[in-house]
């Protein structure tokens, strides 16, 4: 892996602006009319200062660097995958099905560390698949030390990942987190990383855009978008003001080539910081509120129809019983105008804003219901994990040996990313070795019928599995379509 997502295409790479120190001699003249020159500064060791100003913008943004570039570390990952040529999920019915391979995979990122005892923040596509433990992470340090490390938290619903070195007592550089959302679009940035592998390095530019919710790989994000070059390997590495603290963690790109054009995304420091908080409180996941909303952005034709003067907000289109929503007094066709004062244009944009709150926090989120806008209140609330997950990796002659499977839930739905309104079901969460991989199964399918059963539970598809036989037929939902294909096993 790069480290790094590419995205949607767009324009090629442009030319990267310098900032150039200048440095101005003047000449005196004396009272007598004779000009004499001023004493040389010491060119050796000149005074510099971070830009604050554009009167300032000829001066060295060194001071944010010397503070920020001690706490940015390189991440190396290698892992065992397993492959597969092809899917025969599709062709089994047909024969034949491909054989599995072990393959090695490396990926090299970017992170920053947090807390003096080593404790470090990178993207969770830096590290994915060593948290099974069929692989190795090394941090190497500013000064070039490397350290193997341990996964404290893994949050692929995020992207990001907290590691933990053994300092042996040493206490190392910290970056310091500012998460008070005191950023405006044109502030200046830096970013910070190692890309293509060639050791660390900086590029500056400008917050393009703030809380960009309809790109990016996660299902929960609010994006910084930047201009400062950001290339394969910068993935973790922060980004930071001019204060050289942390604002945000460099996670994927768009680009046509591959490359930085221009277009570049981070982690905001709030999402980073609830990361951080979750795994140094003992967490092995990140317990966030759950809004329980479907919903759609106002489009110019739907503004129309509802009297709006403009397109703005979310129109809800069903309300999750029970949610923190439907206890607030949410109901179908209001439209969700802002949560927490912050504006909400799309669902994402609502998951993020109450997302980033603790459980227990009481929200007020402004809503449009007829020709009015009225406050509610929301009380956070995480996602009620109803039915119980009831987890289990199923063996035996049957085509789901070695497929670990879970009744869908809220909280299920959310931990996996895939849509809580899905209705009832079992649903593939992992696939080991064993049949279902030779199946063709994928985690996030959801298995539907076996033998022409309908399959509502793991008690359901457990009671079928077990009866044993060598005949079946199973229906599968996949990306929203439904494929049958039949076993012999």
């Amino acid at each position: 892996m790069s480290g790094l997502l590419s995205r949607r295409r767009s324009t090629p790479m442009r030319a990267h602006r310098a900032l150039l120190p200048a440095l101005i001699l003047l000449a005196a003249c004396s009272p007598q009319g004779q000009s004499k020159a001023q004493a040389i500064p010491d060119l050796a060791q000149p005074t510099r200062r971070a830009p604050s100003d554009p009167a300032s913008m000829k001066a060295s943004f060194s001071p944010v660097v010397k503070k920020a570039a001690p706490a940015v570390v390189n991440v190396a990952s290698r892992r065992v995958v397993r492959t597969q040529a092809r899917d025969p999920f599709w062709d089994m019915f047909m024969g034949g099905g491909g054989v599995p391979r072990e393959q090695v995979q490396g990926s090299l990122g970017s992170g920053a560390i947090v807390r003096a005892d080593g404790v470090i923040i990178t993207n969770h596509h830096n590290i994915d698949g060593i948290v099974e433990g069929r692989g190795e992470i090394t941090v190497q340090l500013a000064d070039r030390r490397e350290f193997i490390a341990t996964v404290l938290l893994d949050d692929p619903r995020a992207d990001l990942a907290v590691l933990k070195i053994d300092t042996k007592g040493e206490r190392l550089p910290v970056m310091a987190i500012d998460d008070q959302e005191q950023l405006e679009v044109g502030d200046l940035v830096l970013a910070l990383g190692n890309p293509f592998g060639v050791g660390q390095t900086v590029t500056n530019g400008i917050i393009s855009a703030l809380a960009r919710t309809d790109v990016g790989a996660a299902d929960f994000g609010s994006y910084i978008q930047t201009d400062a070059s950001i290339n394969p390997g910068n993935s973790g590495g922060p980004l930071v003001d001019m204060d050289g603290d942390l604002i945000g963690i460099n996670t994927f790109i768009i680009s046509r080539s591959g490359s930085s054009s221009g277009v570049g995304f981070a982690i905001p420091a709030a999402v980073v910081r609830q990361v951080v908080n979750a795994a140094l409180g003992g967490g092995h996941s990140v317990v966030r509120p759950w809004l329980g909303v479907k919903g759609q952005p106002v489009t110019a034709e739907i503004a129309r129809s509802l009297g709006m003067s403009a397109p703005r907000g979310v129109l809800v289109a069903q309300v999750y019983p029970g949610s923190s929503a439907d206890k607030a007094g949410l109901q179908d066709s209001d439209v969700i105008l802002s949560i927490d004062g912050k504006v909400v244009n799309d669902e994402g944009g609502g998951a993020f804003a109450i997302g980033t709150h603790k459980v227990g926090d009481r929200v007020p989120m402004v809503i449009r219901r007829g020709e009015r806008e009225q406050t509610l209140t929301v009380r956070a609330e995480a996602a009620p994990e109803s039915p119980v997950r009831d987890e289990k990796t199923l063996t035996g002659r049957n085509p789901f040996d070695g497929a670990t499977v879970l009744n869908l839930s809220p909280a299920v739905a959310q931990d996996l990313g895939v849509d809580p309104f899905a209705g009832r079901g079992v649903l593939v969460s992992k696939v080991g070795q064993g049949f279902a991989l030779s199946a063709g199964l994928r985690p996030g399918d959801f298995i539907r019928e076996v033998n022409g059963r309908p399959i509502n539970t793991v008690a359901d598809l457990s009671a079928l599995s077990a009866g044993g036989g060598r005949n079946w037929t199973v229906t599968i939902e996949r990306g929203g379509q439904r494929i049958t294909a039949r076993f012999n096993t």
